[in-house]
């Protein structure tokens, strides 16, 4: 055998290898996008979550549930499209945590940040306003928010009715 046929076979076990290699690993991939108790072409939908990112970790007090929290805030929809921010409000979002009138993806994105805190959300619909359209937002939508913790304040004690007096 000369030499280019003894380079040519070894260029040919290197490709046929190297594709078994990526093939495997191909495989190996898509096996593990099937989810447990699911066979290979089965879907089973995961539960909806919100899906946060920490850009910046705060240092301040942390955001609970019955907590008064402020934020700035900008809401986009996926392919980009801001549909409201604090910056349009001109005033940041003041709201009770775990209270009615914001969305519930919002405020689990919010619960346990820390002032000073970034936070980037991704909202599914089941936990925005899924089926329904709102102002520019489409039905089932996922909601992409960044929000900036500023305060996060104690709820006030709520008012108790003064003793009886004694005659």
């Amino acid at each position: 055998m000369d030499i280019k046929k003894i380079i040519v076979w070894i260029a040919v076990v290197a490709l046929v290898s190297g594709a078994g290699y990526y093939g495997y690993k191909y495989y190996l991939a898509q096996k593990a996008l099937v989810p447990a108790g699911a066979q290979a072409g089965e879907t089973k939908t995961p539960p909806d979550q919100v899906q946060g990112q920490e850009i910046t970790v705060g240092t301040g007090e942390e955001a609970k549930s019955g907590t008064i929290v402020t934020v700035e805030y900008v809401g986009k929809l996926t392919d980009g499209t801001v549909f409201d921010s604090s910056d349009i409000q001109k005033k940041p979002l003041v709201f009770t945590l775990g209270s009615e009138g914001i969305i519930p993806g919002f405020q689990v994105g919010v619960n346990g940040m820390k002032v000073g805190g970034e936070r980037l959300l991704a909202v599914p619909p089941s936990l925005a306003y899924g089926a329904e359209q709102v102002g520019t937002i489409p039905p089932n939508s996922t909601l992409i928010f960044n929000v900036k913790l500023l305060k996060v304040e104690q709820a006030p004690a709520p008012a108790t009715a003064p003793a009886p007096v004694k005659k």
